[in-house]
């Protein structure tokens, strides 16, 4: 109901309402009953307008109890003093919320409030509490009663902004310019009476006088705030101030990348983090837990101590004091910032292990592909021994003293591989006896080898050797499937000169264009063994210095080429 009621008034309406009942309170007076009961009126009111309560909210029993005993205590002991205390708070109030006014009209009605506000305390107040024996000019009494109701009506009349107010709400009074406009009424109440008393002035003079001074000094220190004369300033050395109780924080993050850039165990890493706070001013100690993992550091115990969770990381800190809000907001977005770090170091801990697994997968699938590719040979010498008759003995015993040496030899190198990466293998023979080999094994296949007319360069064997494999099984493979099917091999000299290139040819179908883009480049899905045979060629390819690529792509001639990369 009394959101509702304040909604319906208004909060300018409210204003002039509490502010007209206060008139009519100070006029009469705190010793009069009816004086009292129209303070509490505008008590009342005020409730209905302050701006520390957010608009519909419930208040507890505990804190209505706490209000109404604290209203019967100052309607009790009501007086003159606590009239112009009370005044001053409500011109704080008031001036605390222009700052946060956008609108010129509501600033301009807020101003208005505020000199009425400091008229009665002039005009009014301070001259009930002035001494007897100091005379006050008369005249000041009906400037009260009769002058400043013209504020309240003015006020009234105020033209209203058309557009609706937002709820009100707690942090709209900055408590900071506010406690500085209570704390000038407080000098200006205090020195006028000083004035009078000391120097026996008039009222008039006392507070001329205290108004130039305070404005002499306000001048002062608004020029020694900010000067132009090359001083930085009280401005900058109160920044400098504020700015520093963050120092001991932008320290602590300063160890923080460098534990993250040099410490690669999560847990680890934490813990050092956490070693680090105890360098802050205010922590004597903490425990920590994240996931499975927990631990302490410092003094486990201490005066205070205040539980922070950043998720996978909760922190409890142990302070000398308790930490105040400020605190708490620049060690939650420390430790948060904590959290983030120690997540990236587990994914970049879970990526190592899955590079680990990934590569001893390719290395199975590398010696898995070699030892078929192996089996194949042993497979084809067990034909021509199934073929072979009493008078191709002698021409059969040099076809197995030429094959067995090899098949050792590549056996030898696939056991090889477990020990070491498969371009480490330093072996380079000559490129014809490398050629002549190779046509050696597939002499019972359809596979025409072209004859090889460069020199003895060096061949790095190994990257050969699987590739050739793998493209003329795929291509044998494939002559199965589709009827004549011609496939050639060549070895060329590089284009530029430099290394060789190796070509295996067919006369088949095209590669589906959705697999041709990916072969070589990742395993893709075939149901013919195009797969990961030629992603893990396309890696030692790569590796080496080569690529690997599908030449041509066309209808009675798909071509694979294994080359030396352009520079």
């Amino acid at each position: 109901m009394l959101a509702r009621t304040r909604l319906a008034l208004g909060p300018e309406s409210l204003l002039v309402a509490l502010l007209g009942l206060y008139h009519v309170a100070l006029a009469v007076g705190p010793e009069q009953p009816w004086g009292r009961g129209l303070w509490l009126a505008h008590i009342g009111l005020l409730i209905l307008w302050q701006p520390f309560v957010e608009t519909g909210r419930r208040l507890s029993v505990a804190e209505l109890a706490l209000m109404g005993a604290g209203i019967l205590l100052l309607t009790l002991g009501l007086n003159d003093w606590l009239l112009i205390f009370w005044t001053a708070i409500l011109s704080a109030l008031v001036g605390g919320r222009v700052l946060f006014v956008r609108r010129r009209r509501q600033r301009i009605f807020l101003l208005l409030a505020f000199g009425y506000l400091l008229g009665a305390l002039l005009a009014w107040q301070v001259p009930q509490v002035v001494p007897r024996e100091m005379a006050v000019d008369p005249a000041l009494s009906p400037v009260f009663i009769y002058a400043l109701p013209l504020l309240l009506l003015s006020m009234l009349v105020w033209p209203r902004s058309r557009e609706e107010a937002p709820p009100r709400r707690a942090e709209m009074v900055d408590f900071v310019y506010s406690l500085f406009v209570f704390l000038l009424l407080a000098v200006l109440v205090l020195g006028t009476l000083a004035f009078m008393l000391l120097d026996r002035s008039g009222y008039g003079v006392a507070v001329a006088s205290t108004v130039f001074i305070m404005a002499g000094l306000l001048f002062l220190l608004a020029w020694a705030w900010d000067p132009r004369g090359g001083f930085s300033g009280f401005g900058v050395l109160f920044s400098r101030y504020v700015l520093s109780v963050a120092l001991p924080f932008e320290q602590w993050m300063r160890r923080l990348t460098y534990h993250a850039e040099f410490e690669v165990d999560p847990e680890r890493f934490l813990g050092q983090t956490l070693e680090e706070m105890l360098a802050l001013p205010w922590v004597l100690g903490g425990t920590w837990a994240a996931e499975h993992r927990h631990g302490a550091f410092g003094l486990a115990d201490g005066a205070f101590s205040q539980r922070f969770e950043c998720p996978p990381l909760n922190v409890t800190l142990f302070t000398r004091h308790k930490l105040s809000p400020a605190l708490m907001l620049h060690f939650h977005l420390l430790l948060r910032l904590l959290a983030e770090f120690y997540l990236a170091k587990l994914r970049g801990r879970a990526l190592q292990q899955m590079s680990y697994i990934q590569a001893v997968h390719e290395t199975g699938a590398r010696l898995t592909h070699d030892v078929k590719n192996l089996l194949q040979s042993l497979t084809n010498l067990c034909h021509a021994a199934e073929q072979a008759e009493a008078d191709d003995a002698e021409a059969f015993q040099a076809l197995m003293q030429r094959q067995l040496p090899l098949i050792t030899q590549r056996l030898r190198q696939a056991l090889d591989k477990l020990e070491q990466r498969p371009a480490a293998d330093g072996e380079e023979p000559a490129a014809g006896s490398w050629w002549t080999a190779l046509g050696q094994r597939y002499s019972g296949e359809a596979v025409t080898f072209t004859a090889w007319r460069g020199g003895e360069q060096p061949l790095p064997a190994g990257l050969f050797d699987m590739v050739a494999e793998n493209l003329l099984q795929n291509a044998l493979s494939k002559a199965a499937r589709e009827m004549d099917l011609r496939i050639e091999a060549r070895l060329l000299p590089g284009a530029d000169g430099a290394g060789l290139e190796l070509q295996v040819e067919d006369s088949g179908s095209p590669v589906p264009p959705e697999l041709a883009a990916e072969l070589g480049r990742a395993p893709v899905s075939s149901a013919h063994g195009l797969g990961i045979g030629l992603y893990q060629a396309g890696r030692l390819a790569a590796e080496s210095g080569y690529e690997l690529c599908l030449a041509a792509n066309e209808p009675g001639r798909v071509c694979f080429s294994l080359r030396p990369l352009s520079r």
